[in-house]
C-alpha cells in the first residue's frame, strides 16, 4: 500500500483552530489508515497515511478544521520513500 502525505496550510484563525482541535484530533486518531501526524514548525500540518491518493483525499473531506474554514490549502500526493532510519521501522 502506498504512503500519501497531506499537507495543510492553515488559515490564520487561532481562536478557531484552538475551539476546533480535540475535534481534529479525534478524527485523526479513529483514522485506522494514518500513519502519523503533527504540526510543522512553519505553521502547517503534516499528515501521513497508507492507502490510495482518491481515497485519503476523500476521508479528509469530513475533517473538522475543514468544516471550520480553517483549512487554506490542501495539498494530496503519494509520497515513496526510498532511504532513511525509519524505512525497516514502517516496514517500507
Amino acid at each position: 500500500m502506498a504512503l500519501i502525505a497531506v499537507l495543510y496550510t492553515y488559515n490564520d484563525l487561532p481562536d478557531v483552530r484552538a475551539e476546533h482541535l480535540d475535534a481534529h484530533r479525534e478524527f485523526l486518531a479513529g483514522r485506522p489508515d494514518l500513519v502519523l501526524a503533527g504540526p510543522t514548525s512553519d505553521g502547517s500540518g503534516l499528515l501521513l497515511f497508507e492507502g490510495v491518493v482518491a481515497t485519503v483525499e476523500t476521508a479528509v473531506d469530513d475533517d473538522p478544521f475543514l468544516a471550520a474554514g480553517l483549512i487554506k490549502e490542501r495539498r494530496v500526493f503519494e509520497w515513496t520513500p526510498v532511504l532513511g532510519s525509519w524505512k525497516g521501522q514502517l516496514g517500507l
